[in-house]
C-alpha cells in the first residue's frame, strides 16, 4: 500500500518570464516526473554554481574549431603522408586558448564535492 503524501504547505514564487522559461528548460532535460518533484530536488540536493553561457558557447567554437582543423590536417596527412610543423603549432595554440576555461570550470565542479 502506498504511504499517503502529507505535502499540505505550498511555497509561492514570484519569477520574471526569462526565469521562468530558464527553469521550464531546466525542469524539462532533468528528466524528473513533476515541476514540485525537480523543485525539492533543486533545493534539498541541488547544489548552485554559475557556468556563464556565453562562456560555454566560447569553448564550443573553439572545440568546433579544433575539431575542423584536427580533420583537415587528417586528410593533409591521409593524402600526402605528411605531417607539418605548422599544422601541430595551430593545435596547441588553439588548446592553449580553451585550457583556462576547462581549468575554471573543473575548480567549480570540484567545489561541489565538499
Amino acid at each position: 500500500m502506498k504511504k499517503k503524501d502529507n505535502r499540505d504547505r505550498v511555497l509561492q514564487v514570484r519569477l520574471s518570464q526569462e526565469e521562468f522559461d530558464a527553469i521550464e528548460r531546466k525542469f524539462k532535460n532533468s528528466g524528473l516526473k513533476s515541476k514540485s518533484e525537480f523543485v525539492r530536488a533543486m533545493i534539498f540536493e541541488g547544489h548552485l554554481v554559475y557556468f556563464s553561457e556565453n562562456e560555454l558557447r566560447e569553448i564550443h567554437r573553439l572545440m568546433n574549431n579544433i575539431a575542423g582543423n584536427v580533420n583537415q590536417i587528417t586528410r593533409r596527412v591521409n593524402s600526402t603522408g605528411n605531417i607539418y610543423e605548422n599544422d601541430l603549432a595551430d593545435i596547441k595554440e588553439m588548446l592553449n586558448k580553451i585550457w583556462q576555461p576547462l581549468l575554471y570550470f573543473q575548480s567549480q565542479l570540484l567545489r561541489l564535492k565538499r
